[in-house]
């Protein structure tokens, strides 16, 4: 009768004991459009006023390997440090999508797509008598 024979995996270690090493697990893939939505969960966040009757951010995001490059529509209220929140909205983007998808983005390109002002929105409503 054949000895038993010892499954063994990459690292060494015996396989056999229901120990599988992580390089023989298998792969996790995270689709572009799920990195979008915690791109654009992840502005939403970072924006604490969101402008009265103005769109959602929007991202749109190309996965590669470990890196996500990561283009945000947005609309911001005026005036306001457009900068500084745009700053602030890169910043909480690249924390959200490291720590919720485990990717590193290098690159967060934000647009901002319109500015609302309460004196628009008050032209807007027209003058009542």
């Amino acid at each position: 009768m054949a000895d038993p024979v010892a499954v063994v995996g990459a690292s060494g270690r015996d396989a056999s004991a229901g120990w599988v090493p992580p390089a023989d697990r298998g792969s996790t893939a995270i689709a572009d459009r799920v990195v979008a939505k915690i791109a654009a969960r992840a502005a939403r966040e970072a924006l604490p006023d969101a402008p009265e009757g103005g769109a959602p951010p929007h991202a749109m995001v190309v996965v590669h390997h470990e890196t996500a490059r990561v283009r945000l529509s947005l609309e911001l209220e005026y005036p306001s440090d457009i900068g500084a929140q745009c700053g602030a909205v890169r910043r909480h983007v690249v924390e959200r999508v490291k720590a919720l998808a485990g990717m590193e983005v290098p690159e967060v390109a934000v647009h901002v797509e319109r500015l609302h002002s309460a004196l628009s929105r008050g032209a807007a409503q027209g003058r009542i008598r």
